[in-house]
């Protein structure tokens, strides 16, 4: 396992798509996605993932993470076994200074939702932030893909 070390943030405005080196497709589901624990399933264009993630810890900053490539019809099977809810997303990608921001675009039930992560190797390392970045929600659960799909974007208040 791997310690997965990220902080995210709300986005302000689109100027991440101009400044964007790659974008891709996301759909994903979740296995088991309870508090502590989370077992995901995820499709990026063509190729397929088997996520297990650990309880965060640092205040949201850091986590276990187990990822292992699949193939596509392993993945498109699995997702027959997810609970009920989906994520569908653009992951667009951005180099700022020394590092690659991670912008996902929300749709579906999410559709509105802009966010962006980015990943570190120490809890304390520093990090510039591209314009586009605002408010920071490292931590805060209701950020969590895990529970956007519970408790989607659309029905907050």
């Amino acid at each position: 396992m791997a310690l997965e070390i990220e902080r995210k943030f709300l986005v302000l405005n689109d100027s991440y798509k101009q400044e964007s080196f790659s974008h891709s497709h996301i759909q994903q589901g979740y296995i088991c996605s309870e508090r502590g624990r989370t077992v995901r399933v995820r499709i990026r264009d063509e190729q397929a993932f088997l996520t297990i993630k650990g309880l965060s810890t640092d205040n949201g900053l850091s986590r276990y993470e187990f990822e292992k490539e699949i193939t596509l019809e392993e993945g498109k099977q699995l997702m027959q076994l997810c609970e009920p809810g989906m994520i569908d997303k653009i992951r667009w990608l951005v180099k700022f200074e020394q590092h690659i921001f991670e912008v996902d675009e929300f749709f579906g039930e999410n559709a509105g939702l802009v966010m962006a992560e980015v990943e570190l190797s120490s809890v304390y390392e520093s990090v510039k932030l591209p314009d586009f970045i605002g408010k920071e929600v490292t931590g805060d659960r209701r950020y969590y893909n895990s529970h956007l799909r519970k408790h989607p974007f659309k029905e907050w208040k």
